[in-house]
Formats: structure tokens, sequence, C-alpha cells
């Protein structure tokens, strides 16, 4: 692999590090070595101007050892080598005393991994000043009266991980982020707000005139909101609504320790979804932003989840595919061991419908922006309670009539999107935000049958 950003070390040097790592560890004990190297750049604005602006570079040297089923882990920021004897020792002591894992699994054997393909030099060493350029068209976009808030932020990643079984593997990932608001004057108890964003391996892609164009849109068609009565309304879901529900479903129907201890709705070859509904784990797809190797060294595959509404396929690691007779699917994450693979690069599939078409269909109901504070009050159907955020509207024969306050819902996203209630879903999809952090989904607008708002943003 080629050099990285300026200060970011090379894969092979982080694989020489986790070499080194390896030859601390006791004889006829198990281990793995995962090196991570990341840059993290954010210009932050608000009230219509820069305020912030940071940078960080990072490595972190994480140990698992194991003997027999006996097995811990230790981390550093250090690499030199006696930052590496103490965390080897560290991670040893702890294995020795903590009682046998009956789920352990052991370190990833040698196998082949690709490279996922999201880098960008450009995005790597972006400086202040490209991203404050961006920031500026946002800005700019605004109306009279408008305040632009948000962040600019550019990401690279370099990753190694090397077993006592030999696996050696490594890739890198860049991302750069567009995201932010144009609040109107408050009134009353609600204030108008409008919202865009843009995620890219490339900072390039990222056109600050039109994400703030969108942002400043949305905000302008806020203004005088008020109030529906709680109930059940059809509903068209932006990509960002869509994101959040299928990062829900993914973390806790598709995870496969999740399905083992009874807590998911998910049944292999059982149809819970509309046939409009497909969805996937692809950190190959172009739009994706991760990279091809999990954190215990396996390589990341291609995971169908849903294929029209039947559930197809689980995420596994090393862990869960050994209780459940499968194979990792490469989706081991730092606490999977506690919480379960990590589906981290969904795409749901697209329709064929215009955005304005899925409107343009509904008789009455809601347009919706985004949620935000989401929570779940029942894993097994993934019934969730949240709010809506940056734009909610009345749509009525097929047009968006006027903007409304914020919504309480309480819905469960399993029933929401089972046979007959998925009514449309949008061509187009793109890298969207969600509570769980931007890059981690590319989702469509969907039109949906019924969703539940039980209040207001006051309960």
């Amino acid at each position: 692999m080629s050099g990285s950003a300026v200060g970011l070390p090379t894969a092979a040097h982080l694989l020489e590090v986790g070499e080194a790592a390896l030859h601390l560890v006791p004889r006829g004990w198990e281990a793995l070595v995962r090196v991570d190297a990341a840059s993290h750049a954010l210009t932050r604005f608000a009230n219509s101007r820069i305020h912030q602006n940071v940078a960080d570079e990072r490595v972190s040297v994480s140990v698992l050892v194991a003997d027999g089923a006996r097995n811990a882990g230790a981390s550093t920021n250090r690499t030199d080598g006696e930052a590496l004897a103490d965390v080897v020792r560290r991670a040893c002591e702890a294995a020795a005393v903590v009682p046998p894992d009956p789920a352990w699994a052991g370190v990833a054997p040698t196998g082949a991994t690709s490279a996922a393909g999201h880098w960008d030099e450009a995005t790597a060493v972006a400086e202040p000043a490209e991203r404050a350029q961006r920031v500026a068209a946002f800005v700019a976009s605004g109306a009279a009266g408008q305040e632009a808030a948000g962040y600019c932020d550019t990401e690279a990643v370099v990753t190694a991980v090397a077993t006592s079984a030999g696996q050696r593997a490594s890739d890198r990932c860049t991302r750069a982020t567009l995201d932010g608001i144009f609040l109107a004057a408050p009134e009353g108890g609600y204030t108008p707000a409008g919202y865009g964003h843009a995620t890219s391996v490339h900072l390039a892609d990222l056109d600050g005139a039109v994400v703030g164009g969108q942002a400043a849109r949305g905000c302008a068609s806020a203004v005088g909101a008020g109030e529906v009565e709680p109930g059940e309304y059809e509903v068209v879901l932006l990509p960002e609504c869509v994101a959040e529900v299928v990062t829900f479903l993914a973390s806790y129907g598709f995870n496969a320790k999740a399905v083992e201890e009874g807590q998911s709705f998910v049944e292999v070859g059982a149809s819970p979804f509309d046939t409009a509904f497909s969805l996937v784990d692809d950190v190959y797809d172009t739009r994706s932003v991760g990279i091809g190797v999990d954190t215990e060294g396996t390589a990341r595959t291609r995971a169908h989840l849903v294929e029209a509404g039947r559930c197809v396929g689980l995420v596994h690691d090393r862990r869960s595919a050994a209780r459940l007779g499968a194979v990792s699917t490469g989706h081991a994450m730092p606490a999977s061991a506690v919480w379960g693979p990590d589906a981290a690069d969904l795409v749901v599939a697209g329709g064929g419908a215009a955005m304005e078409d899925l409107v343009g269909s509904a008789g009455r109901g809601l347009l919706v922006t985004c949620f935000n504070y989401c929570r779940v009050l029942d894993p097994k159907t993934v019934g969730v309670t949240g709010l809506t955020r940056n734009g909610t509207f009345v749509i009525e024969d097929g047009r968006v009539v006027r903007p409304v306050t914020n919504l309480r819902f309480t819905q469960s996203f399993v029933e929401a999107l089972a046979p007959g209630r998925v009514l449309g879903v949008a061509a187009e999809a793109r890298l969207a935000d969600c509570e769980y952090g931007p890059g981690r989904v590319v989702a469509p607008a969907v039109r949906l049958a019924g969703w539940r708002f039980t209040g207001g943003a006051g309960g």
C-alpha cells in the first residue's frame, strides 16, 4: 500500500507494529493485534460564521490475547517497544485471572482480504481553507433572516490487523461530510429549520451551495408552522429518516448475537417486510465509505439481509458464527463480544419513483425530513420512540401545503415496512446522516402507508 496522509502512518508500518507486539506474546498463546491510525479535522459554524477549527491525529494499538479459552485485551496510544511490552503484559495478566470464555472462537486464520477502495489522498490532506470554502458557500445560500449552523469535516483512517494464526490484513478510507441547518426567527416555542447533508469519500464532491440551498429552502418552507392532531398518518420519509430506521433494524434485528439470544424479530426465510424493501450491507458499494476488513482481521463481505421483503441473512463475527454454525461475514467491531456484530455500510435498494411522485401520490399525510432522539422501547419489534426535526410538512392531495411543529412518534420499524405498507421508493439514493453518525447508510426516500404520531415534541 502506498503512503497515506501527511503524518499518518502507512499500513505497512502499522503491520510492523502489530508484528512487534505479536513477538512479545507468550509462546503457545493466541493473540490478535489491531493498529489504527486516524486523522480528523473539523470546521464548525454557528450564527453563520466559523467558530471552531480543530484537528487531531492518533494511533491506537489494541492487543487481545488468549490462553486457551481465557482471553482479555488491553490498549495503548503508543507504538514504541516499551509501550508494546506493557500493553501485552497487561493483556496477559488480565487473561490469567478471568474465567474461561465459552464463546471464544479463536483468532482469525490466514485469509484473503481486499481493499474497499474508499481512499482519496486529497481528502486525507485537506486544509482548513478547503472546508471553509464549502462552509462559506453553504452560508451564502441562506436568505435574509436565516442563520446557518453545522460542520464540515474530513477523516482518514488506516487500519491493520495481525494474528498469531498468520492473518495479516489492512485497509484505509477517507470520509468528508458537510452537514448543516438554517434557522429562522423563533415562533413561540418553535424555531423553523431546514436541513442539508452530503457525505462522500471525496471532499471535492461536497457542493456547499447545493447543500446549503437545500437547507435554506427547507427553512423558508418551515416558517409559520402549526399543529396537527396525533394519530397515524401516511408519510413520505426523506433519506435521513430511512437511514435511522434501517440502522435500528440492523443493530437490533440482523445482528446474529441478538438472533441467537432470542431478542431479534429476524427469522431467515421469513418475509416480514414489503416486497419493495431490500437491504444489503455492502462496504464495496461505490457510495460507501468504510474499510474492507473488520476488527478481527476478517474480510468484510456483502451481507444480503433483505431481498424483496424476505430476510435472507445476518451479519456475523467469529463468535456468533461459531455458535450458530456459520461463517463470519467480517462484521466484528471493537465491542462485538458484548453487543454482537454490526452492519455499518448499509444500502437500501432504490425503487422507480421520482421524489415528486412520492409526494404527488399521497392523499393526506406528512413529509418528514429527519428523526431525532430515537430510543428503543421494544427490541424484538424494534419499537422506537423519537421526534421529528428540521422540517415536517402536511401533504394534502399530492401537495405539500403547510409546515407543522415537531412531533413525537412511537412506531415499530418492522411494522412500518410490513407487507403492503411500502407504497413507493425513490429511485435516487445517497449517503444519509443518522444518530449513529454519517457515512453508514445509503438510503432513498420512501412513502409508507402509516406512521404513529403520539403528540407534540413536549410529550
